[in-house]
C-alpha cells in the first residue's frame, strides 16, 4: 500500500513539475488523464517516418476499427504534412518512430456498449510509443491522447515528450444530445459533431430525433410519419441509409448512438402521419379540432407503438433506448370524455399522473420485450411510476440544490442515473460560462457510496429551438468540453477552472485546426486560425 501511495505521489509530482515547466504535452491533453508522468526529454517526429502498427501476433492484425483510426489520425497528428499517408510498414531509412498498439481483445466486429472498457496505457520513449488497451475502444482513446501529445516548435518541427499515462474514464456514460426536430441538422453536421466528440472522448450520441415540430425519421413501417410530419418529405428527413451512416461513423469513433422517441407528450408531429394516435381535445362537450398527447386509453396506441418500436429497436443496435416521458400537458386528457371514463374505470380518480404512469409502464414493457434498457426523463420517477429496476433515470430539472435532492431520491430507490440538468448549454451567457459546467460535481449529494455508484454519467444537451447547422459548432465547442473533462477525469486533479483554462485554450485551437468552428474563450489568438470561412 505504501508503494502504491508513493507511485501516485510521483505521478502527481511529475504533473505539477511538467505544468510549471510549461511543457506543451501536459498543457494540450484534454480531458486530463487519470495518471500522467511527463519528462522534459523530447523526441523529433518525422511525418515520413511514423509507423502506426499492431503489436502481437498476426491474429491481432485484422481490426477494421483500428485500421480506420490509423488512417484518420495520421493527418490529425501531422496536419501540415498534407502529402503524407500513414505508413503501415517500418521505413527502412530516416528518423523512424513507431506507435505500436496491442489489445487484450479487439471487439472489432461489434459496437461499443455500456460495459465496454475504455482503459488504456500509453508509454512514449525514444523511437516508439506503446499503446495497450483492453479493447479497441480504449485504443481509440489512447490514439486521441497520443495525437494531442504531439506538438510543433516555432519552425514547424514535430515533437513528442517522454510520457507515461494510465487512463480510464471516471463515468461510463458521457453524452451529447442533439435535437433534430426543432431544426433539421444535415447529416454532415451530425458527422462533424461526432468527430469533435471523439476529440474530447465523449462516447454517447443521444439523438433526440423527433419532437412536436417535425418528424424527420423515415420509417419503413409507417412512411407517412415523415412524409406528413417532417418539415419537407424529401429534403428534411433522415433516410434509413442516413441513419446507418451516422451509426457507422459513430462506431468507428467508439461512440454509441442512443435514439430518443419521446412520448406521450412532444408528439404533435406524430399525429400528422398516424391518425387516431393523439388525444382529441374538447371545448366543453365539442371537439376543438386540436390534439394533445398520445391517447393512453386506446389499445390502438399501444399496437402502433409496439410495431413502431419493433422497427426502430432493430435499426439502432445500442442496448439503451430513450423513451422520454417528460412535460406531459394533462389539459387535453382532462377535456376528453373518453379519457375521463377510462380514468374512472381504472380507479385513477382525478390524478392524471397515474394515467401517464399507466402509459409509461406499458411503453417500458414494450421496449423490454425487445431487449432494450429504457432511459426515461425524471418525470417518470417523480410520478411514482412502476418501472423496472434497470430503467435509467435522466435528470434534467433544476439548480444544484434541486437536482442533488433528486439524485439522492432516485439512487436511494435503486435506479441508475444520468445527470443532465447542469449541462443544458443551449442556454448561453456572456463571458466564460463553461466554468459553470466545469464546476459541476455529479456525486455531490446526500447518499451512500453505493448510491453514488449508481450515477453512471452525464450528458450535455443542445436543444434546437435556436440552433441549426449555422451555429451548432460554435455554440457546442469548446463549451461542451468542460463537461467532457468532468465526466472523464479525476475530480480531485481537475478542481480548478483557472488551471484548466490554458489546456482548454489549447484544445480550442486544436479544434480550429481540425476544422471545428469552436468559439473563443477570451481575447487572444490561435497560431492556426480557422480557415473555413
Amino acid at each position: 500500500m505504501a508503494r502504491s501511495h508513493f507511485n501516485r505521489f510521483c505521478f502527481l509530482a511529475l504533473i505539477i513539475i511538467a505544468i510549471n515547466l510549461g511543457l506543451n504535452t501536459v498543457e494540450s491533453v484534454w480531458p486530463l488523464p487519470q495518471k500522467v508522468a511527463v519528462s522534459g526529454e523530447r523526441y523529433r517526429l518525422d511525418p515520413a517516418g511514423l509507423d502506426l502498427r499492431y503489436g502481437g501476433g498476426d491474429q491481432d492484425q485484422d481490426c477494421v476499427v483500428l485500421d480506420a483510426a490509423f488512417r484518420r489520425y495520421y493527418p490529425l497528428i501531422f496536419p501540415d504534412w498534407v502529402s503524407g499517408k500513414p505508413r503501415l510498414k517500418i521505413p527502412k531509412k530516416g528518423n523512424t518512430f513507431s506507435l505500436v498498439v496491442t489489445m487484450d481483445r479487439g471487439d472489432c466486429d461489434g459496437y461499443p456498449t455500456a460495459g465496454s472498457s475504455e482503459r488504456y496505457q500509453l508509454n512514449v520513449s525514444a523511437g516508439q510509443a506503446l499503446l495497450h488497451s483492453e479493447t479497441v475502444w480504449g485504443a481509440l482513446r489512447g490514439l486521441e491522447t497520443f495525437s494531442q501529445l504531439v506538438y510543433q516548435d516555432d519552425y514547424g518541427t514535430y515533437f513528442v515528450n517522454k510520457t507515461e499515462i494510465e487512463d480510464f474514464p471516471r463515468f461510463q456514460y458521457r453524452g451529447i444530445l442533439l435535437d433534430t426536430s426543432r431544426h433539421y441538422l444535415p447529416v454532415k453536421a451530425i458527422l462533424k459533431t461526432l468527430d469533435a466528440m471523439a476529440y474530447s472522448k465523449f462516447n454517447v450520441f443521444h439523438w433526440h430525433i423527433v419532437d412536436d415540430p417535425s418528424f424527420p425519421y423515415q420509417s419503413r413501417t409507417f412512411p407517412d410519419l415523415s412524409s406528413k410530419g417532417a418539415y419537407h418529405p424529401m429534403s428534411h428527413i433522415y433516410t434509413q441509409s442516413d441513419v446507418r451512416r451516422v451509426i457507422a461513423h459513430a462506431r468507428l469513433r467508439g461512440i454509441r448512438v442512443v435514439p430518443e422517441f419521446d412520448s406521450p407528450g412532444h408528439t404533435q408531429s406524430w399525429g400528422k402521419g398516424q391518425p387516431n394516435l393523439l388525444t382529441p381535445c374538447y371545448n366543453g362537450g365539442t371537439p376543438s379540432g386540436t390534439f394533445g398527447p398520445i391517447n393512453p386509453a386506446s389499445t390502438l396506441s399501444y399496437r402502433f407503438m409496439r410495431r413502431f418500436f419493433e422497427e426502430v429497436t432493430s435499426v439502432f443496435p445500442d442496448s439503451y433506448f430513450h423513451l422520454g416521458g417528460d412535460e406531459v400537458d394533462f389539459s387535453c386528457w382532462k377535456s376528453n370524455p373518453d379519457i375521463r371514463v377510462f380514468m374512472q374505470k381504472m380507479g385513477f380518480g382525478q390524478d392524471y399522473t397515474k394515467l401517464e404512469s399507466f402509459y409509461m409502464e406499458n411503453i417500458v414493457n414494450i421496449t423490454s420485450a425487445f431487449n432494450k434498457t429504457s432511459i426515461v426523463w425524471q418525470d417518470v420517477f417523480d410520478y411514482h411510476e412502476r418501472i423496472p429496476k434497470d430503467t435509467v433515470l435522466h435528470i434534467w430539472k433544476g439548480l444544484p440544490a434541486s437536482y442533488e435532492v433528486e439524485l439522492s431520491r432516485i439512487t436511494k430507490a435503486g435506479h441508475r442515473v444520468l445527470l443532465g440538468a447542469p449541462w443544458y448549454i443551449n442556454h448561453i451567457a456572456y463571458g466564460q460560462d463553461w466554468r459553470l459546467s466545469y464546476n459541476v460535481h455529479p456525486q455531490n449529494f446526500s447518499g451512500t457510496e453505493e448510491q453514488k455508484k449508481l450515477v453512471i454519467g452525464g450528458e450535455v444537451s443542445m436543444w434546437g429551438e435556436y440552433v441549426d447547422a449555422t451555429n451548432l459548432s460554435p455554440r457546442l465547442w469548446p463549451r461542451a468540453c468542460a463537461a467532457a473533462e468532468r465526466l472523464w477525469s479525476d475530480e480531485n486533479q481537475t478542481i480548478s477552472a483557472n488551471k484548466a483554462l490554458p489546456r482548454l485554450q489549447e484544445l480550442r485551437c486544436r479544434l480550429l485546426r481540425r476544422g471545428v468552428q469552436a468559439e473563443p474563450l477570451k481575447p487572444g489568438h490561435c497560431r492556426n486560425e480557422y480557415q473555413g470561412i
